[in-house]
């Protein structure tokens, strides 16, 4: 049964999954416009000195394992925007808004695998479907995988590391600094990989400008600072069932927005997604329901 304060960190995670939905289709449409990780570097910049500028009395906690803490949590979190940032010039906000959802098959999949146990059937299930679904909502009429999609997968893994690696640290460091050192970190991978590989935008449109400040605000800065702050009142893998509905608000947004049409298959292919992750993160949540204090992920991976 649910503590209330469960029931609060789960409401608190589906407002971030409806924004962090709603905002693929606003990443998408500015990307003509400026570089991708010209885009992350400012956007997580903002987030960052606005988190600052609230908490900065907590930055007197920092210390030499805090700092390490937020380079891996930041540094897992850099390559899953990085790479759905990218992929997103090449595929759909619909596509890759179901595809990143596939980090919450992810999150069981890597705990099974890190504790050296063959998957249960119903996750090895789970699995196969979402494989299927991908391949059908991705492949082309030649059976030829879309760039964006190939890249927005590998998008989906840097996510699923990024919900275990804050579940762990959320348990022994401030939610608020932790939150700032990671998206400091993005900000700084972002700028770094920006001024190698891509051209500075001759200016800021509107439209980049409104895109940013939506995505700092709301998808970033307000965004991970609730999800770092509620996740310790639940599981990873409970919090990864919530984020299933994310890939729906995306579709949705891209409907409603850009007008993105669907076809039979594609259809088929995003309903073996939605199905393959709730049947692998309820068989999850289900396990973990059988073992002691199972919102800790350190004790998860100790058994």
């Amino acid at each position: 049964m649910q503590t209330g304060q469960q029931i609060k960190a789960d409401l608190a995670l589906i407002f971030v999954t409806f924004v962090w939905g709603t905002t693929f289709v606003v990443v998408q449409n500015v990307l003509s416009d400026i570089g991708p990780y010209y885009f992350l570097a400012i956007r997580f910049t903002m987030a960052s000195a606005l988190l600052a500028f609230f908490y900065y009395r907590r930055l007197k906690q920092l210390d030499l394992s805090f700092a390490i803490a937020g380079i891996i949590t930041g540094t897992v979190l850099f390559s899953g925007y990085a790479f759905q940032t990218i992929g997103l010039k090449y595929t759909t906000a619909a596509n890759s808004g179901f595809i990143t959802g596939l980090c919450v098959v992810f999150v069981p999949l890597i705990l099974s695998l890190y504790r050296r146990k063959i998957p249960q059937l119903p996750l090895a299930g789970g699995v196969l479907l979402a494989a299927t679904g991908l391949g059908l909502l991705s492949l082309g009429n030649q059976f030829s995988l879309n760039y964006g999609d190939i890249l927005t997968f590998f998008c989906a893994i840097g996510f699923a590391l990024h919900i275990l690696a804050v579940a762990h640290y959320t348990r022994f460091y401030s939610p608020e600094l932790l939150t700032i050192l990671q998206i400091a970190v993005v900000a700084v991978l972002s700028a770094l990989f920006a001024c190698t590989l891509e051209t500075p935008p001759p200016r800021l449109t509107l439209n980049v400008w409104l895109a940013l400040l939506v995505t700092a605000v709301l998808g970033t800065a307000l965004a991970f600072l609730i999800q770092n702050k509620v996740q310790k009142f639940t599981s990873p893998v409970h919090t990864a069932v919530i984020f299933t509905a994310e890939p729906v608000f995306a579709a949705l947004t891209a409907y409603i927005v850009n007008n993105e049409q669907f076809t039979t298959r594609k259809l088929v292919g995003c309903a073996l997604i939605l199905t393959g992750m709730l049947l692998c993160e309820l068989k999850g949540s289900s396990s973990e329901a059988k073992t002691k204090n199972c919102a800790s992920t350190e004790q998860i991976l100790e058994n």
